[in-house]
């Protein structure tokens, strides 16, 4: 009788590999900020890397079709008057994106289908809450124009960006909070902190629901991230410096369910996940491997896959939503890496086949929110709309976003104040205009 050794895996053979060097982005001066952040991010239409900037932080964004030598004069979006530190795309509408800096403010961005032709100094809106320095913008998975922001004054704020206006503010950390992770649906997030603290947090309770101290025993920076089954996958470090992961139970948190032991090496590693595969990409700053995992519900949980190596060591990395691969050639991946002075597209291919595969492709998440925000406030919690890969993915043009509320987003602001910090009494008053006749007649009746 034959026995199968060997675990059974449709991921099992996903391997990496570098697109041709004409097919990369050359000649990017990537940002050198001491900061454990990703300084790239990349959707079905842009990419956008922090660079190095004189007289402020800056960033730029290209069409993913921009290939080649990048002009040193390329127009840049420079609104930011102290370095850059965080960038993250909306996952509602391709062409919006928030930054956060060291000058206290995070912004929201306008970003054109075409490429830029002069720089980019006008956001949308400017968020100003915080005390100090900006390290994280996370978009919610779900719920249109919400941001969390957290920065060095231990404070998590959120924001409705259509209003500019601040929604939720939470205290509860007492130390430099290192990585905040949302759940599937918007209604948790997870955040790693200076406090050697894992936290589940409720926002619209606001309050911290569960927690636990040391899941790694290293006093070294660790990271977080909620997996599609209420999870939470981790990075740190041993008391002895060796790179560690971990899988938890936030329902339990006294044993875990998973903890590997991997390597001796100095590098924070950035976990990057797949909810569709289930799959895990770990990248550490300085390395020059991409290690992935796929998680499973047998023993022992979190199962390695194989490792892709690269011939220098990477600054930073960009994850694409997997509504952009491309579905003909197998990818179930699309990463970017790049280096001192480029950008390098890696794309994790399975077997070739000419047939479109329904257990490598499930629908994936959709462009459209789920809710508005004021729902979502309200105690709505909703997964988000998936959409077909069978055809795959087409971006569509810049639109305007659709919202209860007059939204910020649609029409830049005269002035880049925040629209939370305006004073109404400066305002100048003019006489309203008098309203539609159907809607005069709704309000007698």
């Amino acid at each position: 009788m034959s026995r199968s050794i060997v675990r059974q895996s449709k991921f099992r053979h996903v391997f990496g590999q570098a697109v041709k060097a004409e097919q990369g982005y050359d000649d990017i001066r990537v940002s050198k900020v001491t900061w454990d952040s990703s300084f790239c991010a990349v959707n079905p239409k842009f990419l956008a890397v922090i660079v190095e900037s004189s007289g402020g932080g800056a960033f730029l964004v290209l069409p993913l079709s921009k290939t080649g030598r990048v002009d040193k004069n390329y127009p840049l979006v420079i609104g930011h008057s102290g370095p850059v530190l965080d960038i993250d795309w909306c996952p509602h509408d391709d062409n919006i994106l928030a930054s956060c800096s060291e000058d206290c403010t995070a912004m929201v961005w306008q970003i054109p289908d075409h490429a830029l032709t002069r720089p980019l100094s006008d956001p949308v809106v400017v968020l100003e809450g915080h005390s100090k320095r900006v390290g994280i913008v996370s978009w919610h998975p779900t719920a249109r124009n919400i941001l969390l922001t957290a920065g060095s004054d231990n404070l998590i704020i959120i924001w409705n960006v259509g209003t500019g206006e601040p929604l939720i503010s939470m205290d509860d950390h007492p130390d430099l909070i290192y990585s905040v992770s949302w759940n599937r649906n918007g209604s948790l997030f997870c955040t790693t902190c200076k406090d050697r603290r894992l936290r589940v947090c409720d926002p619209r309770k606001r309050e911290v629901v569960a927690e636990r101290l040391a899941p790694h025993e290293g006093i070294r920076p660790m990271r977080a991230i909620f997996t599609r089954d209420g999870n939470i996958f981790t990075t740190g470090f041993t008391r002895m410096s060796q790179r560690e992961l971990g899988l938890w139970d936030p329902t339990n948190f006294e044993e875990p369910i998973a903890l590997l032991e991997l390597d001796t090496s100095n590098g924070v590693l950035l976990p990057y996940y797949d909810p569709d595969a289930n799959m895990v990409y770990l990248c550490g700053k300085g390395d020059s491997s991409v290690r992935y995992f796929e998680i499973t519900e047998e023993p022992p949980y979190v199962h390695y896959l194989n490792t892709f190596s690269s011939k220098e060591p990477q600054r930073g990395m960009g994850f694409m939503p997997k509504r952009g691969v491309d579905v003909s050639k197998c990818e179930i991946l699309y990463f970017l890496l790049h280096t001192n002075v480029s950008v390098v597209p890696l794309i994790f291919p399975v077997a070739q086949s000419d047939l479109f595969q329904d257990d490598l492709y499930p629908d994936t998440a959709g462009p459209e929110p789920a809710m508005e925000p004021e729902e979502w406030l309200d105690g709505r919690d909703e997964d988000p709309i998936l959409v077909s890969m069978r055809q795959g993915y087409v971006p569509p043009k810049s639109r305007e976003l659709k919202v209860v509320k007059k939204n910020v987003l649609d029409s830049r602001p005269t002035t880049r104040r925040s629209m939370s910090t305006l004073d109404t009494n400066s305002l100048p008053v003019s006489p309203l205009p008098a309203p539609p006749a159907h809607e005069l007649f709704s309000t007698l009746i």
